[in-house]
């Protein structure tokens, strides 16, 4: 990371070296004597949780600012989808025929990559959750256009390790969920979801909730596989319990290739409604 002069102060990692060099004694053992942005024990404490939460949000920040990203296309959907040539060893049928969504996520990727490579390489740049499934599809059809993608990766008990396709430079690993999720959505131009389980379905909605009540920009918002969707949620039971407006239908399409999501998204038009008023949009 560049570091300009501006100030005539001591950087701090200057500080750091120095303090390396100093001479081992029983005072310069103790924690009390680590600078206290050195000291990982110090920084973990509870009572530091404003400041790593802040910290999650500023280096994911400032590293795609400098990187060049101006807007992003999400892709969200399920980790245990397996790649089609992987097919046979999923561990339910249903899986198994997910699986036409891998492909669909990686052309979808590869065609939105292309496109901003061939306009603006910084606008519409893939963004997934940088794990396995959907997630490594999209990466990887940036990978095949010879574009970037970014991966937000979390630290789970179990899993997951970044795939191989993701921009070095733009992986990030969080431990907030909270913070991924905004940095999943302040960059973001169009979101396409994908089949998935509960991490899915919890990305889903709380898009969908934040769009809804005003809070984030309308935009082209797609969900892949009309028939899975509609069969885990009852949509106009929704709507006709009155827990949704039947406009709040309007704010997401269903599709099913990648040419049919990158046409609606070309020609994205809703209509105008009085959330559309609310301050700051």
């Amino acid at each position: 990371m560049n570091q300009t002069r501006n100030h005539p102060f001591r950087y701090a990692r200057q500080d750091m070296e120095t303090a390396r060099e100093t001479p081992d004694t029983p005072q310069t053992r103790a924690p009390a004597y680590r600078l206290a942005f050195a000291d990982p024990d110090f920084l973990c404490r509870d009572e530091l949780r404003p400041v790593r939460l802040q910290l999650e949000l500023l280096k994911p920040e400032m590293l795609m600012s400098e990187y060049g990203i101006k807007s992003t296309v999400v892709l969200f959907g399920g980790a245990r989808i397996p790649a089609p040539a992987n097919k046979d060893s999923a561990r339910t049928q249903t899986l198994a025929d997910l699986s036409e969504f891998y492909d669909e996520a990686r052309e979808f990727a590869r065609k939105i990559t292309e496109r901003s490579m061939a306009n603006d390489k910084g606008e519409n740049v893939i963004v997934t959750g940088g794990g396995p499934g959907v997630m490594e599809a999209g990466n990887r059809g940036a990978e095949d256009a010879g574009g970037v993608s970014i991966g937000l990766n979390i630290v789970l008990p179990h899993e997951q390790a970044p795939n191989e396709f993701v921009t070095p430079d733009l992986a990030f690993n969080f431990h907030y969920f909270a913070i991924r999720k905004m940095h999943f959505l302040m960059r973001a131009a169009a979101i396409a979801v994908f089949p998935g389980g509960f991490g899915t379905l919890d990305e889903l909605f709380e898009s969908l909730t934040l769009i809804q009540t005003g809070r984030m920009q309308r935009i082209p918002f797609l969900l892949f596989g009309k028939e899975f969707w509609t069969r885990i949620i009852d949509w106009e039971a929704l709507s006709d319990a009155g827990t949704i407006s039947e406009d709040d239908l309007d704010l997401f399409r269903f599709v099913e290739t990648a040419d049919e999501a990158i046409e609606i998204m070309d020609n994205w038009h809703l209509p105008q409604t009085k959330r559309d008023g609310v301050p700051g949009r």
